[in-house]
């Protein structure tokens, strides 16, 4: 049984954040993090965020032999967080600005951040309750991408990783792209019927992919999961990015499948000219596979909401093999 956090436990950090004066008067755990617990507290003044990346909060089983500089490794705790937070914020990159953080474990029992409550709700939200609104926070989300992608690396790999002075490993992007893809494959194959007698074609198909990408040097900057869920609009109308543990330097076209899957029809609001086809080609069909083998792996614990994480790799399984040759 999953214990979450309770008013009495965040009252100490909140009071660390607000003044010693502030007092809490309500919790809602909000829903949808996999990784982290997100709390909207009330208090007798403003409202706050608190993030707590407690093992509870964690519905991922822990995998064996993760390369915890690998960029596609579990991006969780305070220290991505922070790493990514300053990064963006730097580069003048709307996210909730941080009121206090604490990884001692003295206050509360994990990690923990709190933020400012960006109370406009999702973009998401905004894109069906009011469009014409949501077109000016896309045109601003726009702009923020593209200061986020002309940052540029040398190397890549998770802000946080390189900030420390370490490297990622494999030796490109691509590459890491295709063993990453290639696991998924393996593992959605035991896992979906449909995948499992399409195993061969598909693997022959992400090789094929792969060896027609050219060597690059040089990475963008990018959020790694950027759907309309994970941003925000404030009362301004300004886009704010949040679950930004993930922030690395990477191939730019990585980012532009995740946002073409997620944006739909909204996407020609963010592409952009001059991005590889052969990469976009090969990332589109990784990711699909990723979107089979994750959830599907994710409902291996008790993950509440599972007929969302079903239909997410259901739908993704198909796709992926409307992607082979006819």
């Amino acid at each position: 049984m999953r214990r979450f956090a309770e008013d009495e436990a965040l009252s100490e950090v909140v009071r660390e954040a607000l003044g010693a004066a502030a007092r809490v008067v309500g919790v809602e755990r909000l829903r949808g993090g996999s990784k982290k617990g997100v709390y909207r507290v009330h208090t007798d003044g403003p409202r706050v965020i608190v993030y707590s990346w407690a093992e509870a909060e964690n519905y991922w089983l822990a995998a064996d032999g993760v390369d915890a500089a690998d960029p596609f490794a579990p991006a969780s705790g305070l220290v991505p967080f922070l790493a990514a937070q300053r990064t963006l914020d730097g580069l003048g990159v709307r996210v909730p600005a941080v009121l206090f953080s604490d990884d001692s474990r003295a206050r509360y029992p994990a990690d923990v951040a709190v933020v400012e409550d960006v109370a406009g709700g999702t973009l998401e939200a905004l894109l069906e309750a009011d469009p014409a609104r949501a077109s000016g926070a896309m045109c601003e989300l726009d702009a923020m991408l593209n200061v986020m992608h002309g940052q540029r690396s040398a190397p890549y790999g998770r802000v946080d990783v390189l900030a420390r002075g370490d490297t990622a490993p494999g030796e490109s992007c691509q590459e890491l792209v295709l063993e990453r893809a290639l696991g998924d494959l393996a593992e959605a194959a035991g896992r979906d019927p449909r995948i499992g007698s399409a195993a061969a074609p598909l693997r022959d198909r992400l090789r094929e992919l792969s060896a027609r990408v050219a060597p690059r040097t040089g990475h963008g900057l990018i959020h790694g999961e950027l759907g309309p869920d994970h941003v925000l609009v404030d009362a301004a109308g300004q886009p704010v990015l949040i679950d930004i543990e993930g922030l690395m330097y990477f191939d730019v076209e990585w980012e532009h499948v995740f946002l073409r899957l997620r944006f739909g029809e909204r996407y020609p609001a963010l592409s952009r000219p001059g991005l590889d086809p052969a990469r976009l080609d090969l990332y589109t069909l990784a990711t699909h596979l990723s979107l089979v083998a994750g959830p599907l792996r994710l409902l291996d614990g008790d993950f509440p909401h599972r007929a969302v994480m079903r239909g997410i790799a259901d739908h993704n399984a198909g796709a992926a093999l409307a992607l082979l040759p006819s």
